[in-house]
């Protein structure tokens, strides 16, 4: 019986974040980020800013993160390939807990892999293009 995603212990293992791209930085069609008010006033804090500054920076729709034309957060730096979230130590309480003490869903979904994988390499290729 051939191995399945679900058979690898990074699929099961929160440890693989630290190498992931940031495949959770993406929005999917449909999908959304709730961001908490206790989210807003961490990263106010972070920046130094307002909580009105964060809303109107970083959110749309009052309740998740901006994204760019590829669906990738606008806070996921694309200058490198790993470690890419620029705000890790501040970031909402849905993002620190994803994927909620399941598997990593991108890897156990062939699926959104393919979805996610070639707009992370867009986003790096683009950055490698522009010298960043």
């Amino acid at each position: 019986m051939p191995n399945t995603p679900a058979d690898y212990s990074l699929a099961r293992n929160k440890s693989y974040c630290n190498f992931c791209p940031g495949y959770c930085c993406y929005r999917l069609p449909g999908a959304t980020l709730l961001i908490k008010a206790e989210d807003i006033n961490r990263l106010a804090r972070y920046f130094d800013i307002s909580d009105g500054e964060v809303r109107k920076r970083f959110l749309e729709d009052k309740n998740t993160f901006k994204t760019r034309e590829d669906g990738s957060c606008i806070l996921l730096a694309n200058d490198r390939m790993c470690k890419r979230c620029t705000i890790h130590e501040a970031r909402p309480k849905k993002c620190s807990d994803f994927p909620y003490d399941n598997p990593c869903p991108y890897l156990e979904n062939p699926g959104l892999m393919d979805i996610i994988q070639p707009r992370i390499e867009q986003s790096l290729a683009e950055a490698v293009g522009k010298g960043e």
